[in-house]
């Protein structure tokens, strides 16, 4: 098997203590690569590379052009290395490899928009009656932790390491122990890009009592952004507020997708079927709670299980696959199936899919379950949606905000002040309508209640990636 070590102070080394884990297929459950797995010694060393690189390097001194020519000279080689890079994805998680190939070039994209972002973003000038001038500054903050998820391994990880890096800042990169692969691929082409020593780091492991903790533990870091689990995320926080680290933690969802009687139907089914059975569910944005007006509640269902049952399902590595036959793990595909071993107690039925074979989940529609049932309220994380009838549009928005989660809303109609008063109403960081996963990284992208804390995207990066100064100037003397 291929080896994959840490990305250190600009080499690639394996664990201080010669630790490996096995990287595994889901697809085929077996072993595929061999991963360095690092603890505490592996996660100080890469802080101190990164400290060192921030404190004394030329990265955050060299200016924006010189930064941005390097960000897309990594961005050129990632599009370079598209198969790589993808196929790394498809066998660390399963995803399909379409859909890998479309994560490669939004991480590429990540790199060059954030690069031309931080270059041509100005500053304030704040002209002053008394005599004086003030202007702002947004200067690095210093030394990153970015702890990325399974589920997009390459899309989101650059999503946290682009902004940070292109506004002058180093990073230690931790991706998932399950997706480790591309995060070191990144790596090795940032070197090869001309990136200098210690600017990136990735660094593998595990979360507890390993590198996770060491990393977000450390006093010689200024910032984490994380994305995950949402107890894990007030783990997080609570280590950082006792440093005061500020963070950006993107956490849970459970995605309400509100489908009004004037939708267009075959659009709304088309997004839907993306909203929950993409990736197999596997996406903190899913559309799991698919609520339906009265009026088209009978019409969309069949057409929306139709629509299900029609999905290409197979081995992700074939590129005609829509539907990939396996969760990401065993330990997930065992947490995905309990949901639905649990059914019959919690009141739903199930209308289509259900378990299939090695860890595999196929694309699952439940109706009836009651709204307080687990499959209703519980983040399940796999290609399960439950269907629920609603009446009013009050009814609809109520029952959507009652959740303890906000990260993103779907809504389908053809009334253009209905989608906006609806729009408005809904807790939710972003609010999709007629559509789902449409980006402009120029907007802010983050949630509400237990989806997390803070914001990223545009501004909304620059505003966490620095330390905003205010300079004051005398102008006259008198």
């Amino acid at each position: 098997m291929d080896f994959y070590g840490h990305i250190i102070d600009g080499q690639e080394v394996p664990s201080i203590d010669g630790a490996t884990m096995d990287d595994i297929d889901p697809y085929t459950r077996e072993p595929w690569a061999s991963v360095a797995c690092g603890g505490k010694a592996d996660a100080d060393l890469a802080v101190a590379a990164a400290r060192k690189a921030f404190d004394e390097g030329p990265w955050p001194r060299m200016g924006f052009e010189k930064r941005q020519a390097i960000l897309h000279r990594l961005a050129d080689l990632m599009d370079e290395h598209a198969d790589e890079l993808a196929m790394a994805d498809t066998r660390d998680m399963g995803k399909p490899i379409a859909q890998a190939l479309h994560d490669v070039s939004r991480s590429s994209w990540n790199f060059r928009f954030f690069a031309d972002h931080a270059r041509m973003t100005p500053a304030e000038a704040l002209p002053m009656d008394s005599g004086h001038h003030a202007y702002t500054r947004f200067e690095p903050a210093g030394v990153f932790v970015a702890i990325s998820p399974w589920n997009f391994p390459l899309m989101l990880g650059t999503w946290k390491v682009a902004p940070a890096l292109a506004w002058g800042n180093t990073v230690v990169w931790k991706p998932a122990e399950d997706t480790p692969v591309s995060a070191t691929i990144v790596g090795r082409l940032a070197l090869e890009a001309g990136m200098p020593p210690g600017v990136l780091n990735v660094v593998h492991g595990y979360g507890p009592n390993s590198a996770g903790s060491a990393l977000t533990e450390s006093s010689e870091i200024d910032r984490i952004t994380f994305t995950g689990e949402s107890g894990t995320g007030k783990i997080i926080g609570g280590v950082a507020a006792r440093n005061l680290v500020p963070v950006s933690l993107e956490l849970g969802g459970k995605g309400a997708n509100i489908v009004f009687d004037d939708a267009e139907i075959d659009n709304a089914v088309h997004w839907a079927v993306q909203a929950i059975f993409r990736n197999a569910g596997q996406i903190c944005l899913s559309g799991s709670r698919l609520y339906l007006q009265s009026g088209i509640y009978d019409r969309f269902l069949d057409k929306f299980k139709a629509a299900a049952e029609a999905m290409v399902c197979g081995d992700p590595k074939v590129s005609g696959t829509e539907f990939p036959l396996a969760l990401a793990s065993e330990e997930h595909f065992l947490k995905v199936k309990s949901y639905l071993d649990g059914l019959e107690l919690d009141g739903g039925k199930l209308l289509t899919g259900g378990v299939g074979e090695g860890w595999s989940v196929k694309p699952t529609i439940i109706v009836d379950a009651p709204k307080a049932s687990r499959v209703c309220r519980e983040e399940i994380f796999g290609p399960v949606c439950s269907v629920i009838k609603f009446d009013t549009e009050a009814e609809a928005i109520f029952e959507a905000n009652n959740t303890r989660y906000g990260l993103n809303a779907m809504v389908f109609t053809e009334n253009l002040s209905r989608a906006h008063r609806v729009a408005g109403q809904l807790k939710a960081g972003s609010v999709w309508v007629n559509c789902f996963f449409i980006r402009d990284l120029r907007a802010p992208f983050g949630g509400v209640g237990e989806s997390g804390v803070g914001r990223e995207g545009g501004s909304f990066s620059r505003e966490f990636c620095t330390e905003p100064k205010a300079v004051i100037m005398q102008i006259d003397p008198a």
